[in-house]
């Protein structure tokens, strides 16, 4: 049968594009109703303090509606942390809507101000008075953990939450006991500012007559939002709020969680009976909302005189910030079971420790923990391979799990159901044209410049959010709409989500239609995140489809007065096979009834995808200013199946890009002696631009999942995964070849290269 021509496998270009690309978007700060009032938030200028506040002045300005202060919120619940452990359960301090008597970090929220205008709002914020008392800070998990380093909470003695291993202990230290060498890396992987292009930002509008509240909001999903706000902060019935996300400008994660700013428009909104309305400037997404990674990391592998892998044993602290977010301690504790990678690793150990430090809370950013693990082992695969001088290639060649040995355990617990990782590393190379490198360092040389060339081979999970719902209909007029509970932040799901449908029924895209992020339209839904929505929501909608293909099926049978068994559906018709005889889409939903008409499934990955890959990066540095430039960029991944070659290309290119920014520029940065961020502006913090990257030839080497009945495997995070510890070590490999440095941590900003090469070279002096 040959291919359909929207369907499954065929680049499909977005057919969200066009509206975006006319600027008829619509995001939440379009949202604008003319009554609406104006919200803004006071926050800390101090990392640590207590304080006194005192609104009466501003209250009294024109203007101005409402001012809550912690005295006002008094009667909410905290942003819950919806991680444990489950056999060493801990106890989180609290994360309070509005901070009481003492903040915690720069940002921290300690007034919520409501006015007829943001102006206005502006002025009562400057006309607060605040009395502070600066406490103690400390930033920095190293830190935090030293005697003697201030507190962040007083419950948690040396400011640990929690100090558990994974893996087996015994059998690592009889590992590194019997290994002929030892690599040991101690890494830093730097805390990272999304900024995504939207800002965050709601609307609540307020129905006194049914006591129910409207949330308008950019998000990652609207079910789980409600959810959490109705039940753990306002501990209000979920009957009574809708939430709504409209289009979603970026959410890379941190646009998943539920935010202080939402739970107390919903306050101001009931009380003043009216719709308010709040939008973040970009600097309170720096000091507000979730940030991510930075963990730092100390490992080691055991390793055989031949290059064989013994074992592993990593030592890894967390980050947390000043509170717990969402889902912030699960990320180091379940990015810590994607450390062995793609090795044969079975003696394994890692201690993770996460630390409260008084600075903005960290959460899940793209990869969530799996960059930060791709990271730790990539780096050091490579440190083993300097060790024993071998190639980075041959040494991974030994030690990556064989497709023969599918499905594979890890030490972890991980079952890898699919891949063949030796061919896509190979294959990489060799679009990199990896033998003739020497020829091209040396070129470069020649001109004074330093080249060096490294790859990176990962493995990630995905789908392993939960269960996920479709809703698949016939409209009316012969077109079909999907109901699902995922949330596009521009990965096109409606273009996605209209090719599966088309496969079965053949209709263009044009003619399917997507309904996300409403509560009250969309029955349930996890919202997205970890690379779920096609590996859950896309084979939901495709049993959904063929569902309702077997019920408009049995109702043509009726008219067509044939069995079921000669029929087939296309083009938005259902014809008796090798016939001219059909009846449309539109003629079959004026015949039937209603119910006939609407079918939906669900699923659920309990052991989630794993997508892998090979990244492989040629660097070239200028000693004399430490400037790094990209000169090629190759990736090869394996997703199981590819969906839609387009949006798979785009949202690798997103990802790696990331990756990118965060290798070479991208950091938060905080003050040692007062906590404050310095980087709290793009004055300061660096994003990458176009200039920053290269051309990247991107190329799939799929093997397809056995465990998903799509054989997909998800693609969202890999770019971002694999992206990182490749340009890290093209860096390490120039370095290394013309000045023996063996380290350099993100970001390799130009000062921190040319500061290594200067120190290097003082050395050889000596």
């Amino acid at each position: 049968m040959a291919p359909v021509k929207f369907g499954v496998g065929q680049s499909v270009l977005r057919k969200e594009d066009d509206a975006l690309i006319r600027g008829k978007g619509r995001y939440t700060d379009d949202h604008a109703p003319q009554a609406a009032l104006h919200a803004l938030m006071l926050r800390s200028p101090h990392a640590h303090a207590r304080y006194k506040i005192d609104v009466s002045r501003a209250c009294g300005l024109p203007g101005v509606g409402l001012i809550l202060t912690s005295a006002d919120v008094a009667d909410l619940g905290g942003l819950p942390c919806l991680f444990n452990l489950p056999d060493d359960p801990f106890t989180g301090p609290p994360y309070p809507i509005l901070a009481k008597d003492e903040v915690r970090h720069v940002g921290d929220a300690v007034a919520f101000v409501v006015a007829d205008t943001v102006e206005q709002a502006r002025d009562a914020i400057e006309a607060i008075e605040v009395e502070w008392t600066p406490l103690p800070s400390v930033v920095g998990a190293a830190n935090a953990v030293k005697n003697g380093a201030p507190q962040v909470w007083p419950d948690h003695a040396g400011n640990v939450l929690f100090d558990v291993s994974i893996g087996d202990k015994k059998a690592a230290e009889a590992a590194f006991a019997n290994a002929y060498a030892v690599a040991e890396i101690s890494i830093v992987n730097p805390r990272i500012v999304t900024n995504y292009m939207e800002t965050r930002a709601a609307v609540c509008e307020y129905d006194a007559k049914r006591d129910h509240l409207t949330l308008t909001v950019g998000s990652q999903g609207s079910h789980r939002l409600r959810e959490i706000l109705c039940q753990h902060v306002l501990k209000m019935p979920m009957e009574n709020m809708r939430v709504i996300c409209p289009d979603v400008g970026g959410g890379f994660g941190t646009k998943l969680f539920p935010y202080r700013e939402y739970a107390l428009i919903a306050v101001a909104a009931k009380k003043l009976r009216k719709t308010v309305k709040w939008t973040a400037e970009r600097s309170d997404h720096f000091v507000g909302d979730a940030q991510g990674r930075d963990n730092v990391t100390t490992a080691r592998m055991a390793l055989s005189e031949d290059g064989k892998f013994l074992g592993m044993d990593v030592d890894l602290m967390g980050d947390m910030g000043a509170y717990l977010s969402t889902f912030g301690p699960y990320i180091p504790h379940g990015g810590a079971g994607m450390l062995p990678g793609l090795y044969d690793i079975q003696a394994f150990h890692c201690r993770i420790r996460t630390v409260f430090t008084n600075t903005v809370p960290v959460d899940a950013y793209r990869g969530a923990g799996r960059p930060e693990a791709a990271y730790v082992v990539e780096r050091l695969v490579d440190a083993a391979a300097r060790k024993l001088g071998m190639a980075p290639d041959a040494i991974r060649r030994k030690n990556f799990i064989s497709p023969k040995a599918m499905p594979y355990k890890t030490a972890t617990g991980k079952i890898y159901d699919s891949g063949d990782f030796t061919a896509h590393m190979k294959r990489a190379m060799e679009i990199a044209n990896w033998k003739e490198f020497p020829k091209r360092a040396k070129a470069a040389k020649k001109q004074g410049l330093v080249r060096g060339i490294g790859l990176a081979s990962y493995v990630e999970v995905c789908g392993t959010m939960g269960e996920e719902r479709a809703d698949v209909r016939l409209d009316p007029n012969g077109d079909v709409t999907v109901l699902i509970g995922t949330q596009s932040s521009g990965q096109g799901h409606a273009t996605a989500y209209a090719q599966i449908i088309a496969d079965q029924f053949g209709i263009p895209p044009e003619r399917v239609h997507m309904i996300q992020g409403d509560t009250d339209v969309v029955v349930s839904g996890l919202g997205t995140g970890g690379s779920s929505s096609i590996p859950s929501g896309g084979v939901s909608v495709e049993r959904a489809t063929r569902k309702l293909g077997t019920q408009l099926r049995e109702i043509a049978s009726e008219t067509l007065e044939t069995s079921t068994a000669d029929l087939e559906i296309s083009e938005g018709a259902v014809r008796i096979a090798g016939t001219d005889r059909s009846i449309s889409f539109a003629d079959l939903a004026k015949r039937a009834d209603p119910s006939k008409l609407t079918a939906n499934e669900s699923f659920s990955s309990a052991d989630g995808t794993f997508p892998n890959g090979t990244h492989a990066v040629e660097v070239e540095i200028d000693p004399a200013t430490g400037k790094i430039q990209l000169i090629n960029y190759v990736i090869v991944d394996d997703f199981g199946v590819t969906l839609n070659p387009l949006l798979l290309a785009g949202q690798v290119h997103g990802g790696t890009m990331q990756g990118i920014g965060q290798a070479l520029m991208e950091q938060a940065v905080y003050d040692a002696k007062d906590g404050q961020l310095v980087t709290g502006t793009f004055m300061d913090y660096a994003l990458p631009r176009a200039g920053d990257g290269t051309s990247i030839t991107f190329e799939t080497h799929n093997v397809p999942c056995v465990t998903n009945p799509m054989g997909v495997k998800g693609a969202g995070e890999a770019g971002a995964i694999g992206s990182c510890p490749a340009v890290v070590n093209a860096i390490v490999d120039g370095l290394w070849r013309e000045y023996q440095i063996d380290h350099i941590d993100m970001p390799a900003t130009p000062e921190r290269v040319w500061m290594a090469i200067r120190e290097a070279q003082r050395r050889h002096r000596l």
